[in-house]
């Protein structure tokens, strides 16, 4: 399980995403997680659908790779699933048992919920499948610029989410260390009920967060040897330009959530269920 954890690792390849822009990569992943809550039918999730597949093909990340990045979230996606599903009480009643009920729009809302948080996941794996920590770092600190007139960090916030993603594969196979040297002194972490379960990690948990502290002082002490001192006035050895594929980028991206939103709405083909 440990190693499916895809989520902050970079990709290399050689596609027309990795070269893209990353401040065209962080505009883009936002619009589309958020044309995704602007319809409910068919018609809009095929667009979608299509679109997320050509990104996926325009990225070269194999698809085994990313349907791996899904497996962690299986649990949350099943309890969205089982709480739509005989929560939503809208439509024709299509099975009842004792107090469990399915109806036609429990079960369309519990499709739709389904197939929105995997294109999430997706969508936003993807973003850091083609781009470097040291790209998104560039990129955030770019777009939240303006708000450095109002005082706020915008360059130290920019480096922590670096830093965040930058640590994640690290502390991934970090715990998966502990885990194997653990499993070698006979610790037993699949046997017992929920309460034992989660007594057996403490051994894990433990010197993880030893190990995260650290690393964390490690790298506060590499920063002050190196007279790191925050943004001001600081230059960067790449600074970020817009080129012709940056722009068609941006237009690829605008057609596409104009496109989803009005086949989504204009043509509101819903879930029939016979």
């Amino acid at each position: 399980m440990i190693r499916d954890i895809t989520i902050g690792q970079y990709y290399p390849a050689k596609s027309v995403l990795h070269r893209l822009d990353p401040r065209v990569k962080l505009v883009s992943t936002l619009l589309y997680l958020i044309s995704l809550f602007l319809f409910k039918s068919i018609s809009g999730y095929f667009v979608a659908t299509v679109f997320l597949i050509g990104i996926i093909r325009a990225s070269k990340v194999p698809l085994f790779y990313i349907v791996k990045g899904l497996k962690p979230i299986v649990m949350l996606l099943l309890i969205t699933v089982v709480f739509n599903l005989f929560l939503t009480r809208d439509g024709a009643v299509l099975f009842h048992a004792w107090i469990f009920t399915i109806t036609e729009g429990g079960l369309c809302t519990a499709v739709y919920m389904a197939v929105r948080l995997i294109y999430l996941i997706i969508g936003s794996s993807l973003m850091t499948f083609t781009t470097t920590p040291n790209e998104l770092t560039d990129g955030i600190e770019t777009l939240l610029r303006p708000l450095n007139k109002i005082h706020v960090p915008v360059h130290e916030i920019a480096m922590m989410m670096s830093i965040a993603l930058r640590f994640i594969p690290i502390l991934l196979e970090e715990t998966d260390k502990i885990m194997k040297a653990q499993l070698a002194r006979g610790a037993d972490f699949e046997s017992g009920n929920m309460l034992q379960r989660a007594k057996s990690m403490i051994p894990i948990l433990v010197p993880l967060f030893v190990s995260a502290f650290r690393r964390a002082n490690d790298l506060a002490m590499a920063m002050e040897a190196r007279c790191y001192r925050g943004g001001e006035g600081r230059t960067k050895m790449k600074p970020l330009k817009y080129r012709g594929r940056d722009y068609a980028g941006y237009m690829v991206v605008i057609v596409y959530v104009i496109a989803v939103v009005v086949i989504g709405r204009c043509i509101p083909l819903k879930l029939w269920i016979f």
